[in-house]
């Protein structure tokens, strides 16, 4: 497909002239027909047809379950438990070696900095959400990295197709194109539909629940109103609407004099069957996402099950990180040195975090027997510290028991 793909290095300026965008010779984000996507309220019905699409043998569409995906992660809640967990993985510092072990320190300094690091290992963190996650790379006029995703709504990940229109039948098998691991990359989950998957049973019904609430309230906080009046007369009917509408937005009917309106006996209730109903599908997210339900309990909640619960949470963290190893040391690092963004042959790392509240423990039981330089403690915990304390200061601090009443310091005067 096209003319074979040349392999840009960004650092020899003669390859790019003025003006140019590098890009491979597939270019699969510009052959995406745009769409407009609807809007609508989705039910467990549309939830359910977007898994059948997904699961058909020939031709599986996946447009509808990824557009399903991305609107529930408008949840708040599930964003933020989203969020904290991938931002455990994104904060930590990348570390390039060599193969002595030694740190790349130019290079290590130049992937901390750039932008495009980020995005990657993002989109890698993805792709246990929504199944799976295809970028593409290019160069800007700045000769800098760009990072373009795919839009997932074309995608096919169990046979690795892209749909120029996902409502035709014509792919792309991208897997068998040239630049395919170079200026393509693919991180796809090898079972199920992604993680949010799950997650969409509980949106769906938190949304009806919260829509339920919110007309308990405008019933319960404002009562519908009702006017008697003769329905027949065209005058009449004009005036008693145009009076109804004045008195307020509350809701309103008018019936004739004629007719008779009885509100039914309704369960007396203050919504506390939607709040349950609401946390109960915030707690199921929670789990999901997190393993554990971390600071939302208020009422049952104490600090030794929020601090079992973030070390659930971490243990996925570890695994993110384990993961982010992984595809950057088998797909993204092979890629980048042979589009010359990276020389040499580096590993993918990460900082080793120390725990440092328990290395303060240990360091305040070893202070009454070793010496400790300072510029370890201001670089470690950041406590400005300036030399030893005087010993003789500490003993005058301290309380005498001296019984000599002639003493006119004696504590016995």
């Amino acid at each position: 497909m096209g003319k074979k793909n040349k392999i840009y290095n960004p650092k020899k300026q003669q390859e790019l002239s003025p003006g140019t965008v590098v890009t491979s010779s597939a270019n699969l984000a510009n052959q995406i027909a745009p769409k407009s996507v609807s809007q609508t309220r989705k039910d467990i019905k549309d939830w359910k047809k977007a898994e059948q699409m997904a699961s058909m043998v020939e031709n599986p569409k996946w447009y509808l379950l990824q557009q399903l995906l991305t609107d529930i992660r408008k949840d708040p809640l599930l964003l933020s438990q989203i969020k904290n967990r991938d931002l455990k993985s994104l904060s930590k510092k990348i570390i390039l070696r060599k193969p002595n072990g030694d740190e790349d320190e130019e290079q290590t300094e130049m992937i901390n900095n750039a932008i495009w690091s980020r995005e990657i290992s993002q989109h890698i963190l993805d792709k246990k959400y929504h199944k799976v996650s295809l970028i593409e790379f290019s160069f800007n006029e700045q000769k800098e990295l760009q990072v373009t995703l795919i839009n997932r709504d074309n995608l096919d990940p169990v046979n690795g197709y892209l749909y120029k229109d996902y409502y035709d039948v014509q792919k792309i098998n991208y897997r068998k194109e040239r630049e395919f691991g170079t200026w393509i990359l693919e991180f796809v989950e090898k079972e199920g539909f992604g993680l949010l998957n799950n997650a969409v049973p509980h949106v769906l019904f938190k949304k009806f629940a919260q829509s339920c609430n919110s007309e308990l309230c405008e019933i319960a906080g404002i009562p519908p109103r009702v006017m008697k009046t003769n329905t027949h007369d065209k005058g009449m009917m004009n005036r008693a609407e145009k009076m109804m509408r004045d008195l307020g937005s509350a809701a309103w009917f008018i019936i004739d004099e004629s007719e008779s309106f009885e509100f039914a006996e309704n369960v007396k209730t203050n919504g506390d069957l939607y709040t349950n109903f609401i946390k109960l599908c915030d707690d199921q997210n929670c789990l999901l996402v997190n393993g554990a339900i971390i600071g939302q309990d208020n009422k049952n909640g104490s600090r030794s099950k929020d601090e079992s619960s973030r070390e659930v949470l971490q243990e996925l963290v570890n695994a993110d990180l384990v993961d982010l190893k992984q595809e950057w040391n088998s797909k993204v690092i092979p890629a980048l040195v042979k589009l010359g963004v990276l020389t040499g042959d580096l590993t993918f790392d990460f900082e080793e975090s120390e725990d440092l509240d328990q290395l303060f423990t240990w360091t305040e039981k070893l202070l009454p027997y070793k010496k400790i330089d300072d510029k370890w403690l201001v670089d470690k915990f950041g406590v400005a510290v300036t030399g030893d304390r005087v010993q003789g200061a500490q003993q005058q601090n301290k309380l005498s028991l001296n019984t000599d009443s002639n003493d006119p310091n004696s504590f016995f005067v």
